[in-house]
Order: structure tokens, then C-alpha cells, then sequence
């Protein structure tokens, strides 16, 4: 009823309202909006001094409204929300101000409904005989013979010679009089259309007789197969009679479900009675043979290898047929290494017989066979390990626009991601995924067809029955999600929704569907979104957008305070999206020729999306694999060799620009394990005018944490936040606190209430000094590395959120670290928090992850294959671009709004050895904040690094906008060593290698050989092996001690420092291999 009222903004956002207010300039300026905070409260907003007051309007149980306003001042009760502002004009009432000058709502353009996509005809309206005047009648009656016409002349052009001639006059009648009388029934109110039973009910005399006989000989085979009965023991329940009163469709619905339930516990009978697992076949991977090429003594000689995934072995031999008799049992491949330099070498290091170590570096004919053998040894790898849980999966993720077609026969290239981009070799086609992730728009099948087909074509692609995790559907706009049934008892906390955004938000014709859940401790989403279409209708997408990220309503209840970009560890967003190449149509020729030379960077820099995103304006914080694929709209149907960009229309030629309207990107937290194998478009799918979209995505997953501590033994201490700083971009005048959100947390803490220290321009600092300790569930320090806190930042005086942000309690894995987040709030940048964080000391040994199998070598080494060495220098300088967050999208790194001072990993837990460093408040060591960007290093996985020439912002400005420099007063201090160290983000269970300076050796072998250090504007490698520490004081700690055992030893981390203090503070640090 307040909707009228110009004061009243609905569900505005925050921000928005400050700058409403902002713009009206006048104290005592005001609106109402809806709470962010409590469902169905209002939040009224006040203007005073340049500062915007925030007060809450809630209800009783009278539904009576009551403003929280200044202590002391006696609340008084309204009715309705005009009645409240009329009396809050007068002074006194508790407010900073009284209410003076309402600002107005600003007026939203409607939406133009798209042609392409028309809306379902709405039924005729209600009228009664008495309403209809003759004109009406006369218009009535020329409306049913139209019908009558149309639906006649459409029979004219059917082959009827099949039908009988019975049921044949009785189609003609009903078309040619009887659906002209429907037709008037349903104007006078009557939508039941007698005329159509009449007919169904005479074409059906035959099938209702049919199905009375074969309904008990159905019902009695879905008994005999019941898996519940015991065999020869009991009676069969007696047929349930057919009520000669149900309709045909009932009948008929019964009778499917009868067929499918009978069809799927035969199924399950005969697949259990030969042996099958799970209820489904088991995927057959087939040995693969690999031609490469390894040198001996300088020449290069063919080499074949040949992998078997079902045996656990890898063959090399000299001859494609020759013996099998020389091979590696998974369990002695130790490691992949991908060379930087030559994109189709590889290193693989296997253990022999003796305990030692053998590297055997081989070059693949291209990048695809040798990332296809990567992709075939983890695999084997997986298949054979003896963890009861996986630590990575693999996900498809798909999208594809129909076009209200349904699909072609064969669709085998979508979900094998083969056509054009980034695609798999072929020897990854038997490979399958762990889950499936399939997003449609303009789907004309029904949920059940469309998933018994997609089902179908992955039975036959990888031999498995797929089970439904979810499926959701909006109109045309459908997710699903398909799991391996291993998996099915992993998967949990299964949730839908999905949110309209086409006219007036009312429409389904455009909108989203979404699907979250957790796999066993990671929580994942995925949206399939189709927005507004129109290359002018940009501000109407980025609405769209917005709209979804609001009231899209998945995942854990508890997180409310959270939009669904924070909610999970990895969030996928697919569909179309309908971003447009923003060219003039006066040169739609000229990109046409462009995608035929296939020079799509210019057109990608002209990409509406793009542009957005480099605006900060959608999809702040989530990343897009590079597109090397042509634009997958709009083609001409059944052809993908011409661009259909013209359609001529009553208003004139309309113009539809080739471009890349259909989307795969994510957003993951911090420092988790995430690699994009795949990113492209098919090219033999030609029912539509868009093409189907894949993408494939390797990623790291944590499993159920069992402790292996004794229950009896003292807890290992807690989570301690500490030294926390705000800065909030916001006029708000209002009190703040900090909650902490987790599920690794027995509960959500609360911090007291902040300290305002300074007032800046649209700014304000707020200080946290106190330390918070958060108490796991579990302490060990093993299933808190794969932990995150979501950190909200609240106001005292209507609990909205003014910030939310993610911290990975990886960054301290070994001793106090600084963090810097940025702060966002409905998918905007509101600000930025830096602290300091301490996890409990860590003992034992980590297990060692999947994904660490496969790593990258920043240079070549310069040992021979095949040179045998100790196993204390089996490690290289190797490392994992994308776990450590490092993008390939373009030549800048990607802002990812965080940064963390990562402390070297060869240090002791317990100190910096060698240096004089500050302590943290909890007395261990005090690492600085850094915000320069991570080094940028090309990763063959993704093929040669792109240069970007239309990066709307450079680094720097990146860096500058998203992580503001920490204040030097209030935020926490650096030791005096190195300011200016840049952070870097280390994944787990690697080696550093390159060093500023090393310590000193040991006396034994610094008698021989001087240690060797390395300048940082050096670009050699040195060929010698790293330098061992001077002692280990607890053997135990396998992160205090280099020589260990080979079954023992850690694998190797990329880019790791030693400490000394840099001659050249402002040259930037990249590190060097060595060998």
C-alpha cells in the first residue's frame, strides 16, 4: 500500500541510497527502503550534515510500526508507514532531525518484451453473457471461425491416410464446430472444453479397455521384481481394481509411472545379479599410447608410452608393439612437471627399486597429448589411491541456448569438449567428469525427456549411469546437475531457486535458476542465467545481474548476511548472458572478417562483458578463462559457416552483432586449487542459432576431517584475529562490529563494537583492536588449512552489512600472517579490512593432495633424463599458477580482492631463523603486509600467454583501486628488514627454491664448495644442488629437516625465499630456479 509514495524505494540497495541522499544535498532529506537485515522491516534514512542516519521500522505482533530511535524518547506506534512519516516531520521524535524533503524514487525504463521470446498467450477473460455487447458478440463469433480456419487448413496439410476413417470425421467435427463452442465456454467463464473430452474420450474407447487388461500383468511384474519382497514367503497384496471414473490422462500417467518404475528396478535387479558396483557400470578407460620423443646423448630418440589406467601401470618401450614388460607402478610416480619454456615437455620422476629418484624428461608431439597424458595419469592415480575420499573432482560445466529446438541425434562433442578454444585431446574422451553441470536456455523438452537424453549420451560416452543430483527449471531456463553414483553419498545439502527478471521482474522469459550443495566439506554453486537481449539494453543486463545476486536464495540459511558470491567455496556462473561485440552495425562486415581470420582480440576488447567487468560494474571478483573460439551468436540454424546478424522486421532491419553471448565463468576463495582445462564451443551442433558452450574445470575438494588426535588430549588453541582495520566506503553515520562466519567454527563471533578514528570524503576508518579467538570444531591444523572465515562488518544500528570478505586460514600455515581483504556488498567494492591471523601450531605431516601430482617448472633444468640423484634433490623450482590465484586471462594479473604476507616455508615454525623480526601480539613471528602483485609466469596448461592490448586498466591502477595501501598509523607495522616485500601466495605441500640469499652450509661442505647466492636481477639458473640446513632440531617436524627418507619426503614448493635483506628494495622480486 506504501508502493505509491514517493518516499518509499522498496528494495534499494544501500549504497544507492547514499547517493540518493548524497545528491539531494539538504539536511532532513529522507526515503524508506526495505531492511537488508529483517524480512519484512523497513529502514528509514536521514540526511544530516552530509552524514546518512539510519533508523529501523519494525512490527509487532499488531503489525503496528515503531521507529528505533534515541534511548529515552517514548516509541510510539502507526498503523500504516504515511501515518509514521507524517508524524516524524514534527521535531523531538527522536531522530537527528526531523523529516523535511522526501526524495523521490528514480523512474525505471521498462523492459520492450523480446519478439524472439514471446510470453504464454494469456487465456481469454471472464465474461458474462449480460457484459458482452453486440459488437462483442459479432467479434466473439469471428473469432471462433478463425480458429475453426486455421486449425482446418493446418489438417489439410497432414498425411491422415493412416487414421481410420471413424476417428478421422471425428477430428474434422470437432475442429470444424465443436472447438468454436469450447471456444465460447471458456469466454463465459467455463475453461473445462467439454468438446475436446468428447473427442479424447472417443479416440480412447480401444486404449481405456487395453489399459484395464494390462495394468494387473504391469502391477504384477513391478511386485515380482520389489526388491523387498523375500523370495516364496508371503502373499502379493491384491490388485488394486481400475476406477472406471478416472480420466484417460490419469490412466495413462499411471501407466508411465508404472512402465518407468518397473523398467528401473528391473535395471537395478540384473546389474546387481552380474557383479556391477553402485547400481551402475563401471567406466572402462582403455590403455592409451603416447609417441614421444626423449634424448640420449644429445639426439633425440622415439619413444613410445603407453598408459593404463585400469592396471595402475605406465609402460615405456622403444617399439608401439613392443613387450609391456618395462613399466611403473602408480604408486612409483612420484610427480609430473611441466616444463614453462617448451610447452610440450614433460619431467616425470618416478621411484626406482632402490629408493632413489629418476627423472625422465620426454617432449609430446603438441600441448594437447601431453596435457591428455596428465589428465590420464591423475586419473589412474585417483583410481588406485587408498584415501577413502577424493581430494579433487573434475566438473563440466555447459550452455547451450536451444533456440526452443530440440536437440540433434548426436551432441558427444558438447559434453567431450571437442570443437573450437580451448579443448581436450582426444585420448581424454573416455575420461569422465565427476559431476555434470548442464545449463539451458529456450529448452522446449519437458525436465523428464531432457534429462533421460543428457543421461543418455553420457551412458554411452563413459560407460556410467549418472545420477540427478538436482534439476530446476524457469520457464525455458533449466540447470541440472548429474553425479557419478560413487558420489552420491558425498553430496548433501541439496538447494534450488531461481529468480525472474523479465518485465517488470514478474516474467520468467528471462531470469536464473541456480543449484547448491556441498561435496563432503566444500560447499559448491552453480547459476544459469539468461539475461536481457538487445545490444543497446547493457544497464538493463547489469540489473538483471544484480537482481539474481540478491534474491537468488541458495546455500546455508546461516550465511544470510552473505550474497551467493561469498557463499561457497567455488560459485560457477553460466548462460547466456547476452553481452554484445559493441561495434557500430555499419561494420558488421568488418567483424565478420575479423571471426573468419580469426582475430577475435580486437572484437574481445570491444566485448561488452569485458568492458563491465573492467568497470567493476558485474561479476566483481570472478574470472573467465581466455576465449580463443569464434562468437557463438547468431547463426544461421542448421550451418555454422554464416552469421545470420540481420533480421528484417515491421520497424526495419534489426541487427544482431556475431557475439560471444554465452558464458562460463567463476569465482573461488582464496588460495584453493581450481584449473580450467577446457573453454570452448562445438562445431557440429546446428539446431540453433547459438552454439553449445563447455568448459572444464579441475578442482581441489576437502574431505570429511576425521582428527587422529587423541579425544583426551588438551585442544591445540584457537583461530586468533587480531590488529583489524576497516576502511568503509560509506557516509553512514552508525557504530560497527565484525562477525565471523565458518563451518569449521562451533558458532559465529561477534566482535565488540569498533572505533571510529577518522572521517574522510565518502570514507570512514573504523579500528578493532581488540584480539578475537574463534574455536574450531575441530583444532587440527591439517583441516583448518582447508578452512575459510567469511568476515562480515556490521552496523550497530540496523545490523546491515556494510562489507563482506574471505580469509584462507592456509596463508598461516606456519606462523603469523598479515592479511588485506576488500569489502564488498552487493557486488560492489565497499571497502577494505587488514589484520592478522595465527593458527595453532601445526604437527606431523599433511597428506598430500591429488592435485600436487602435476606441477609446473618455472625454467628447464640442466640434468640429463634418466641422471640418477638423491632423493634430497628431487626438488625443483615448481609450483601451481592457478592455485596460487595467478590469472592467464591477460598479461595483468587479475585482481582478486585479497593479499597476504606469506612468510617462506622452509623456516621453522617456531622463528625466523637468521633474521631479527618483530614480534606478533601473540609472540610469534611478525611478517609485513604486502599488496604488489604476485609474479606473472605463463602456465602451458592454458597454451602461450595472450598479451592483452585493450586492458582498460593497467596493474597498478588495478591494485591501487581494489587493495588500498594499509594506513602507516593505524595499520599494524612492518619489521624494518623489508618493507616492501610483495606477498606470496604459496600453495601447500611444495618447495622453495629460489632465495634472496642462503644460509650458511655446513662446515663439511662449505670446505669444498662456496654457497652460491643469487641476485634478483639475475636471469641465470644454476646447475647445482640446493644447499641442506644447518641442523634439524626435531627430526619429527618434516618442514624442519631436508634429508628424509623417500617414502617421507614432502613434494616441492614453487617460489620460496630465504631471508636477507634486499640491496634493491625497489626492483621487483622474482625469484630464479635452481637445480
Amino acid at each position: 500500500m506504501q508502493s505509491y509514495q514517493a518516499w518509499c524505494h522498496g528494495n534499494i540497495t544501500r549504497s544507492k541510497t547514499e547517493d540518493l541522499l548524497s545528491k539531494a544535498a539538504r539536511d532532513g532529506s529522507f526515503l524508506i527502503r526495505d531492511s537488508e537485515s529483517i524480512t519484512g522491516a523497513f529502514a528509514l534514512c536521514v540526511l544530516f550534515q552530509n552524514q546518512v542516519y539510519t533508523y529501523r521500522i519494525l512490527s509487532n505482533e499488531d503489525k503496528k510500526l515503531s521507529v528505533q530511535a534515541s534511548e529515552g524518547v517514548p516509541i510510539r506506534f502507526f498503523s500504516m508507514l504515511p501515518e509514521l512519516v507524517e508524524a516524524y516531520h514534527n521535531p523531538n521524535m527522536g531522530l537527528v532531525t526531523h523529516l523535511q524533503y522526501a526524495v523521490q524514487r528514480e523512474e525505471e525504463v521498462e523492459e520492450e518484451q523480446d519478439s524472439n521470446n514471446p510470453p504464454p498467450q494469456l487465456p481469454p477473460r471472464n465474461y458474462t453473457a449480460n457484459d458482452l455487447k453486440d459488437g462483442d458478440v459479432k467479434s466473439c463469433e469471428q473469432s471462433s471461425k478463425s480458429l475453426s480456419d486455421t486449425f482446418l487448413m493446418r489438417l489439410q496439410h497432414m498425411d491422415m491416410s493412416t487414421i481410420p476413417e471413424e476417428q478421422h470425421a471425428l477430428i474434422l467435427d470437432y475442429f470444424r464446430t465443436s472447438i468454436c463452442l469450447d471456444a465460447e465456454q471458456v469466454q463465459n467463464g467455463n475453461p473445462s472444453l467439454p468438446g475436446l473430452k468428447k473427442l479424447t474420450v472417443a479416440i480412447c474407447k480401444n486404449l481405456n479397455s487395453e489399459i484395464y487388461r494390462i495394468l494387473p500383468a504391469l502391477e504384477v511384474c513391478q511386485r515380482a521384481l520389489d526388491q523387498q519382497l523375500s523370495p516364496g514367503v508371503g502373499q502379493l497384496p491384491k490388485q488394486i481394481p481400475a476406477d472406471p471414473g478416472q480420466s484417460v490422462p490419469l490412466r495413462l500417467e499411471q501407466l508411465i509411472k508404472l512402465l518407468h518404475s518397473i523398467e528401473d528396478k528391473a535395471i537395478n535387479a540384473v546389474f546387481n545379479s552380474v557383479g556391477y558396483e553402485g547400481r551402475h557400470r563401471k567406466s572402462l578407460i582403455p590403455p592409451v599410447i603416447f609417441e614421444v620423443k626423449q634424448e640420449s646423448r644429445g639426439i633425440p630418440t622415439k619413444m613410445f608410452m603407453k598408459v593404463d589406467v585400469e592396471g595402475g601401470k605406465l609402460h615405456i618401450k622403444k617399439a608401439k608393439d613392443g613387450p609391456d614388460d618395462k613399466y611403473f607402478v602408480h604408486n612409483k610416480i612420484r610427480q609430473l612437471v611441466k616444463s614453462l619454456k617448451m610447452h610440450a615437455k614433460l619431467v616425470i620422476v618416478v621411484e626406482t627399486e632402490k629408493e632413489k629418484i629418476l627423472r625422465k624428461e620426454f617432449v609430446f608431439d603438441n600441448t594437447k597429448k601431453r596435457e591428455g597424458f596428465c589428465q590420464l595419469l591423475q586419473q589412474m592415480k585417483n583410481k588406485h589411491s587408498e584415501k577413502p575420499e577424493p581430494d579433487m573432482i573434475t566438473v563440466f560445466v555447459g550452455t547451450w541456448n536451444m533456440g526452443n529446438a530440440g536437440p540433434p541425434h548426436n551432441v558427444n562433442s558438447w559434453f567431450q569438449c571437442k570443437g573450437q578454444g580451448k579443448t581436450q585431446d582426444d585420448t581424454a574422451d573416455h575420461i569422465p567428469h565427476d559431476i555434470y553441470v548442464i545449463g539451458t536456455q529456450e529448452d522446449p523438452l519437458g525436465e523428464r525427456e531432457w534429462a533421460d537424453t543428457v543421461k543418455g549420451v553420457l551412458r554411452d560416452i563413459t560407460n556410467i549411469s549418472f545420477k540427478q543430483v538436482a534439476i530446476q527449471t524457469l520457464w525455458n531456463i533449466r540447470i541440472m546437475v548429474l553425479a557419478k553414483p560413487e558420489h552420491e553419498n558425498r553430496i548433501s545439502h541439496v538447494f534450488s531457486d531461481s529468480v525472474k527478471t523479465g518485465i517488470a521482474n514478474t516474467l520468467g522469459n528471462k531470469g536464473a535458476v541456480g543449484v547448491s550443495f556441498m561435496f563432503n566439506g566444500t560447499s559448491f554453486g552453480f547459476v544459469n542465467s539468461h539475461l536481457t537481449s538487445g545490444s543497446e539494453k547493457k544497464l538493463r543486463r547489469n540489473q538483471n545481474y544484480l537482481n539474481i545476486l540478491r534474491f537468488l536464495n541458495l546455500g546455508d540459511k546461516k550465511l544470510n548476511p552473505f550474497d551467493i558470491t561469498h557463499q561457497f567455496t567455488h560459485l560457477f556462473w553460466l548462460g547466456d548472458l547476452n553481452y554484445r561485440v559493441d561495434f557500430p552495425n555499419t561494420e558488421a562486415d568488418y567483424v565478420v572478417s575479423k571471426i573468419k581470420q580469426q582475430q577475435y582480440q580486437e572484437l574481445l576488447c570491444r566485448d561488452q562483458l569485458n568492458m563491465e567487468i573492467n568497470e567493476d560494474k558485474v561479476f566483481l571478483h570472478f574470472a573467465e578463462e581466455e576465449i580463443t573460439f569464434a562468437p557463438t551468436y547468431r547463426f544461421e540454424r542448421y550451418t555454422r559457416d554464416k552469421y545470420a546478424y540481420t533480421k528484417a522486421k515491421t520497424t526495419g532491419t534489426k541487427y544482431n552483432l556475431p557475439s560471444w553471448c554465452d558464458r562460463v565463468l567463476r569465482k573461488s576463495y582464496p588460495l584453493v586449487h581450481v584449473v580450467c582445462q577446457a573453454y570452448g564451443c562445438t562445431n557440429d551442433i546446428v539446431t540453433s542459432d547459438h552454439s553449445p558452450v563447455f568448459a572444464s574445470f579441475e578442482v581441489g575438494v576437502a574431505s570429511q576431517f576425521v582428527s587422529k588426535r587423541d579425544p583426551n588430549s588438551p585442544p591445540q588453541g584457537g583461530i586468533q584475529i587480531m590488529n583489524c582495520k576497516a576502511t568503509l566506503l560509506t557516509k553512514s553515520k552508525t557504530k560497527f562490529f565484525i562477525e565471523y562466519h565458518s563451518s569449521c567454527l562451533e558458532k559465529t563471533v561477534r566482535t565488540c563494537e569498533g572505533e571510529n578514528m577518522e572521517h574522510l570524503d565518502g570514507s570512514i576508518k573504523v579500528w578493532f583492536g581488540n584480539q578475537v579467538k574463534l574455536t574450531p570444531i575441530i583444532s587440527d591444523a591439517e583441516y583448518l588449512l582447508d578452512q575459510h572465515i567469511l568476515i562480515c562488518v556490521k552496523s550497530t544500528d540496523s545490523d546491515e552489512s556494510y562489507g563482506e570478505g574471505c580469509v584462507a586460514l592456509r596463508a598461516a600455515q606456519f606462523c603469523y600472517t598479515e592479511f588485506q581483504v576488500a569489502l564488498t556488498h552487493n557486488s560492489e567494492k565497499s571497502g577494505v579490512l587488514t589484520g592478522g591471523i595465527q593458527l595453532p601450531t601445526s604437527e606431523g605431516k599433511p597428506t598430500e593432495k591429488l592435485y600436487d601430482f602435476v606441477k609446473v617448472e618455472r625454467d628447464d633444468s640442466k640434468g640429463k633424463s634418466g641422471d640418477r640423484t638423491p632423493a634430497s634433490q628431487s626438488a625443483h623450482d615448481i609450483s601451481n599458477p592457478s592455485y596460487m590465484e595467478v590469472s592467464h586471462k591477460s598479461g595483468n594479473v587479475i585482481d582478486k580482492g585479497w593479499s597476504y604476507s606469506m612468510p617462506p616455508r622452509s623456516l621453522p615454525i617456531g622463528g625466523l631463523a637468521g633474521i631479527d623480526s618483530k614480534k606478533s601480539p601473540t609472540g610469534k613471528p611478525l611478517k609485513p603486509v604486502g599488496v604488489e602483485a604476485s609474479e606473472m609466469f605463463d602456465n602451458p596448461l592454458y597454451g602461450s600467454l595472450r598479451t592483452s592490448q585493450c586492458q582498460s586498466k593497467d596493474h597498478d591502477t588495478m591494485q591501487k583501486n581494489q587493495l588500498m595501501q594499509p594506513d602507516p598509523i593505524l595499520g599494524p607495522k612492518t619489521p624494518d628488514g623489508d618493507p616492501e616485500r610483495p606477498p606470496v601466495p604459496t600453495p601447500r605441500n611444495r618447495s622453495f627454491t629460489c632465495s634472496e640469499s642462503k644460509p650458511p652450509l655446513p662446515a663439511a661442505v662449505a670446505q669444498h664448495k662456496k654457497p652460491v647466492f643469487l641476485s634478483r636481477s639475475q636471469g641465470c639458473v644454476v646447475n647445482s644442488r640446493p644447499p641442506v640446513p644447518t641442523k634439524a632440531p626435531k627430526p619429527s617436524d618434516y618442514r624442519e629437516n631436508s634429508e628424509l627418507p623417500i617414502k617421507h619426503r614432502p613434494p616441492t614448493r614453487a617460489g620460496q625465499m630465504l631471508l636477507q635483506k634486499d640491496p634493491h628494495p625497489n626492483v621487483p622480486k622474482v625469484g630464479h630456479s635452481v637445480n
